[in-house]
């Protein structure tokens, strides 16, 4: 951000808005993207994501103002939110009965990135400039369309009964209310007052627009996303386990950097360093996690992965009760809570799947939908804390107790998911 500011002559409040634009514009369009997925064909939505988003990242290399630079984020985003819904239901359509093999395997390579990209993002920044974060994109979009023409088979043909009317009503309301929703949690997380006008007005926009999009759903005849898929038998819980174990777990690792610098005052670059062993941890057992899933079923690695998830939050709250450094301690916590995430994502991306093969487009964009929104929630009211604290690193520790207590609450949810084994 800073060297945006400088690079651009532009305030840090602006600066931050190209992070902001990207967050608003992938949560508005994972649902259209999945859907489109389902309509429309994997493959052509898939290649369609990855040109706007090559398009789109080269076009941010080259912006010379900061609001050119906020308008193409979105456009970025949108590119973005449409590469797993599409890439999960090709993986469905095609891998026969290693599918749900093949899902967890392809979800256990997602830690890598979120790993090492931190991680490169401030090489290019320290050594060569901001617009290099977009440019590295350009190579790598190119192969992989490249690719994709070559590896990924032609779209079946759609069915007809798929070729309903689409659902703009349905598309304005869920986005409209998310939108809104993003704005009020944006603004708790930086402000932290709950009776401003800024806060109140986008938080009744919300709760309304999307009262009358489930409204909508339940009443019209093809609507954009079946209500099952969202709270029906099965799906609720899952959704829910997303969204906790998920999202929140997510949105507190997240803090983990800021933490240790808040309550040790660890510096930056070791503060970062952190999340290497989370990140580790979750590549290593979200292999094995997948591997074992048709003898362990679902429910096994979602009970393991909360409670490890909990104590792992307990942890970071608590000071080492051994005698090592703060760093080493924080480390092995959130070593723990990587591993109980990467016990816990194989059963709970297969565990929606599995229920209806021909939505997965849908399905896995909601999975990350939910994830987003557990995750953007637990930042914002985390931050809001902070803002009002006079010992950083106290409050939030507390946050972690907080979380940690959530994950023991959220566990009789496990036991509403369906119970699986074997391929489906």
């Amino acid at each position: 951000l800073h060297s945006l500011q400088v690079g651009l002559g532009t305030s840090i409040n602006w600066a931050g808005w190209t992070i902001t634009a990207y967050s608003f514009g992938f949560v508005l369009m994972l649902p259209i993207s999945g859907r489109l997925s389902d309509r429309y064909g994997r493959r052509k939505v898939f290649l369609g994501s990855v040109v706007a988003f090559t398009v789109a990242s080269l076009c941010c290399g080259l912006a010379d103002n900061i609001f050119a630079l906020i308008a193409l984020r979105a456009v970025q985003a949108a590119g973005g939110a449409g590469f797993t819904p599409s890439a999960t239901g090709i993986v469905v359509d095609y891998f026969g009965d290693e599918r749900d093999r093949a899902v967890s395997l392809f979800g256990s390579i997602f830690p890598i990135g979120a790993t090492i990209g931190p991680i490169f993002g401030g090489l290019f920044v320290s050594y060569w400039t901001w617009r290099g974060v977009f440019f590295v994109n350009v190579p790598i979009g190119i192969a992989i369309i490249v690719l994709a023409l070559r590896y990924i088979p032609r779209d079946q043909p759609r069915a007809k009964q798929t070729r309903s009317r689409l659902d703009l009503a349905g598309i304005v309301l869920l986005g409209g209310g998310v939108l809104a929703g993003m704005l009020a949690a944006s603004h708790l997380g930086e402000k932290a007052q709950l009776w401003s006008f800024a806060f109140v007005v986008p938080s009744a926009v919300a709760v309304t627009a999307l009262w009358l999009f489930f409204r909508h759903i339940q009443r019209c005849a093809h609507p954009f996303i079946a209500p099952r898929l969202i709270h029906g038998l099965g799906f609720g819980s899952v959704n829910l386990v997303n969204m906790i174990y998920g999202g929140v777990t997510a949105g507190a690792v997240a803090l983990i950097p800021l933490y240790a610098t808040n309550r040790y005052g660890i510096d930056a670059l070791g503060s970062g360093t952190l999340l290497v062993a989370q990140g580790v941890a979750a590549i290593a057992l979200s292999t094995i996690s997948a591997l074992a899933l048709r003898r362990t079923g679902y429910r096994l690695p979602m009970y393991a992965g909360g409670i490890a998830i909990g104590i792992g939050m307990l942890l970071l709250a608590a000071k080492p009760l051994v005698d090592i450094s703060p760093y080493a301690w924080l480390a092995c916590s959130a070593f723990l809570i990587g591993a109980g995430g990467g016990m816990l994502n194989p059963a709970s991306r297969n565990a929606g799947l599995q229920l209806a093969p021909e939505h997965s487009s849908t399905l896995a964009a909601l999975r990350t939908l939910f994830r987003q929104i557990g995750s953007i929630v637990t930042i914002s009211m985390a931050t809001a804390i902070l803002a009002n604290s006079q010992a950083a690193g106290s409050a939030q520790a507390w946050v972690y107790v907080a979380a940690a207590l959530l994950c023991v609450v959220a566990l009789p949810v496990i036991a509403r998911v369906p119970e699986y084994h074997g391929s489906w």
